[in-house]
């Protein structure tokens, strides 16, 4: 599968998963894949747009996207976004009050999941590993490699 193929299938695939377990958890939280815009600060400066973005308080949603830290934001890594998910968003989460974050590389076939309310050290998980949300007590589960098949 081409690289903006795996790229697709993952934001489309993680969206739907988180979305049903939202749904069928009766969680009081929204899943929104980009395009959708991301304010991370009250100075307008750090707009950001995640592949994937998790709002549980919904009086951060505006019409122009989410005013505020989201619960839980995916990035899919790319050639091109390699340094940007890696470093510069890792930093900015982490500051502007992310709760977690999971970056999701296709090339290396692993996630990285940061919960940066423990300030916990970042797990790595190969993609035939479950992967939860610590957002959601570890009831959200999915197996990357299943999503991809």
């Amino acid at each position: 599968m081409a690289n903006i193929g795996v790229y697709q299938k993952l934001v489309s695939e993680l969206t739907q998963a988180i979305g049903s377990y939202i749904k069928s958890a009766d969680r009081d939280c929204e899943v929104y894949p980009a395009p959708f815009a991301v304010n991370l600060d009250a100075e307008d400066k750090d707009w950001v747009e995640p592949d994937i973005s998790v709002i549980c308080d919904k009086s951060k949603l505006t019409e122009r996207g989410c005013s505020g830290a989201p619960d839980l934001i995916v990035e899919i890594v790319s050639p091109s976004s390699r340094k940007m998910d890696y470093i510069r968003k890792t930093n900015l989460y982490l500051d502007s009050g992310v709760r977690e974050y999971w970056i999701v590389d296709p090339a290396k076939g692993y996630t990285i999941k940061y919960y940066f309310e423990d300030d916990d050290a970042p797990v790595i998980l190969p993609f035939n590993e479950i992967l939860t949300a610590q957002i959601y007590q570890n009831q959200l589960s999915v197996c990357i490699a299943d999503l991809l098949k």
